[in-house]
């Protein structure tokens, strides 16, 4: 009882120690980028359907597939993550969508195009399930709920560089310009290679696997089967919903602004930088109760009347 009053009277920021700091840094950069990588794409797809001499409509047809590709790309990742750790999966998405985005910039026909975003969707994809599993699994209990908003809402944060980069700089360095900045997320690999490491919780667990011979094999089959294919249905419902509204509001706003509007670079950018900065800030969730003070402030959830019983640790069951 003594150590949980003691944890309580620390600041949540000052609880976590560094290498849980480095793995929060790892998958909040992993995912701002990714936002940075494909909203890159919502702001150029009026000059590139010039430059190719294709209907608006084909384009978009290349910003769907990439979406579509995330799909197959998280299924993978997870898969993968389950097996080598969370740190090779996010390094490999985010080295490949930032490859993938420069290697677009050099398209000499649409097809080339089309091709390398849909690729760079399968890698945008993988980001997700690795990161995010590589920060909660390591994050501090107490103030988890919390930094899952901070690190949901960075997408924002990547649009806001998108946007950035598209006022300032696109009218010396054009779209494919544009692409070709894409490749400076793969800086972050250094910083993940030397600095974060495999959260404990997954290494204990899979020392357990392996010693009592009950090794992952084949987990994506269980969610499919009848006690848990209502909760994949619905799950895969409220995504695609989300999806859909989100994108049908945004994934074409600033073509509007540019063909209908004739705006410039720098207003246009000015919406989706807007958006990003709240975006971040209405990411953070209320099921974590924060009061900032002179003593800097302290961050606990919600708790059940059993928690103080309950293990700060559980680990993960093996599925197959």
């Amino acid at each position: 009882m003594a150590a949980v009053e003691t944890v309580r009277g620390v600041a949540w920021w000052k609880e976590p120690a560094k290498d849980q700091w480095y793995a929060f840094g790892a998958a909040w950069m992993g995912w701002t980028l990714d936002a940075f990588d494909f909203t890159i794409f919502l702001l150029i797809m009026l000059p590139i359907s010039k430059e190719f001499h294709v209907p608006l409509t084909a384009v978009t047809i290349v910003f769907t597939i990439t979406l579509w590709m995330r799909l197959v790309g998280a299924t993978a990742s997870g898969w993968v993550a389950d097996r080598v750790g969370r740190k090779v999966p996010l390094m490999i998405s985010i080295f490949g969508y930032s490859l993938c985005n420069f290697i677009a910039g050099f398209s000499p026909t649409f097809l080339f195009l089309l091709f390398f975003r849909a690729l760079l969707g399968l890698f945008m994809g993988a980001e997700w399930p690795a990161g995010a599993s590589l920060a909660m699994e390591t994050w501090p209990i107490r103030s988890r709920g919390f930094m899952s908003g901070v690190l949901q809402g960075s997408w924002g944060l990547g649009f806001l560089l998108s946007s950035l980069v598209y006022g300032l700089f696109y009218k010396y360095i054009g779209w494919r310009g544009m692409l070709w900045v894409g490749i400076a997320p793969a800086l972050a690999l250094v910083y993940i290679r030397y600095f974060v490491k495999e959260p404990a919780v997954w290494l204990e667990n899979c020392r357990l696997q392996r010693t009592q011979k009950r090794e992952v094999k084949v987990p994506l089959l269980k969610i499919f089967k009848p006690g848990m294919l209502g909760n994949t249905i619905t799950t895969c419902w409220f995504q695609a919903a989300g999806f859909v509204t989100y994108y049908s509001i945004n994934a074409l706003f600033a073509t509007h602004l540019q063909k209908d509007l004739g705006l410039s670079p720098a207003l246009i950018a000015a919406r989706p930088a807007a958006g990003g900065v709240s975006g971040q800030v209405s990411g953070l969730p209320d099921s974590e109760r924060c009061t900032l003070g002179s003593t800097g402030g302290t961050c606990s959830p919600r708790r059940r009347p059993d928690e103080g019983r309950r293990s700060p640790v559980r680990l993960i069951e093996p599925v197959g």
